[in-house]
């Protein structure tokens, strides 16, 4: 997935405007420059002359920002390096931060979206890149995760 796609999928989930996305974005990274021109450019088709790429550290600061205005900024501890190179790993992670998901949380949405996951599977997923068990979050998994976060979220009562 691009980041583009996350972005327009969390966007949606949410019910954000391109305002709220942007100020999301500033939660982490008060010198960063989005407005929500930016946004929209970012959620054009591909095709459009409009269109802009998403970065990796404008979805990385918005992710952070989610976290922050979700669960509130950790005074006591210095502020996170913000990443400069985002995997859906790291999203799959950050999502299950912001939305405070435990494993239970997280088997239940994958099996909402219909794509259930095994426990070492889905502890697999948050692994560090060197460990032997870890592995990488592809396109499906991540699509699927967002797709049963987003079903739980907005068919809520």
């Amino acid at each position: 997935m691009t980041n583009n796609d996350i972005l327009r999928s969390i966007r949606y989930m949410l019910d954000l405007g391109d305002a709220k996305v942007a100020e999301l974005a500033r939660l982490a990274d008060s010198n960063l420059q989005i407005d929500k021109d930016v946004v929209q450019r970012f959620l054009k088709k591909e095709d459009d002359g409009e269109y802009l790429d998403c970065s990796d550290r404008v979805l990385a600061c918005f992710l952070d920002g989610l976290v922050v205005h979700r669960r509130g900024r950790n005074e006591g501890q210095p502020a996170r390096p913000i990443e400069s190179r985002i995997s859906n790993n790291i999203v799959l992670k950050k999502l299950r931060i912001a939305f405070e998901l435990r494993d239970d949380d997280m088997h239940a949405i994958f099996a909402q979206a219909g794509f259930p996951l095994s426990k070492p599977e889905l502890s697999a997923l948050f692994r560090q890149p060197g460990h032997k068990h870890y592995r990488a979050c592809g396109d499906q998994i991540l699509r699927n995760f967002l797709k049963g976060l987003t079903s739980r979220l907005r068919d809520a009562p």
